[in-house]
Order: structure tokens, then C-alpha cells, then sequence
């Protein structure tokens, strides 16, 4: 099972640059349109919101892409 997190978790996932950190801002758990695309969520595998620690970026991940740290 993934690994549940909540708003204010500090978390890290990989991205093209690197490994990006940040804090969880939002949790979906039903499907939401974000940057134009639809991002598939639910009870059982929810998506999180994480603004970059670095720069204003915020990205959505589902819980398997991110570490807690």
C-alpha cells in the first residue's frame, strides 16, 4: 500500500531536474482538472499538491512518487 501524506508533510520526488522538494498543500481524492489535464484521484489513491521549497511551482504526483522527509 502507498504511503498516505497530509497537508504539511514534507516530501521530495524526482522531476527532469532533479530531486525536487517541497510541502503538500492539497489532497485530491476524487478526479481534478490541474494545468489543463484531468489528474485521476480517489479514497484509495489520492493525489497530492507540493509546492517547490525553491521556486513558486506547484505539482501534482499520486503517493507512489514521493519520499517523506
Amino acid at each position: 500500500m502507498t504511503e498516505r501524506f497530509r497537508i504539511g508533510d514534507h516530501v521530495s520526488w524526482n522531476s527532469e531536474a532533479g530531486r525536487v522538494s517541497g510541502k503538500i498543500i492539497a489532497v485530491h481524492t476524487s478526479d481534478f482538472d490541474y494545468k489543463g489535464y484531468t489528474h485521476r484521484a480517489s479514497e484509495d489513491d489520492p493525489q497530492y499538491e507540493i509546492k517547490s521549497d525553491k521556486t513558486d511551482h506547484v505539482a501534482a504526483h499520486k503517493g507512489r512518487a514521493l519520499t517523506r522527509i
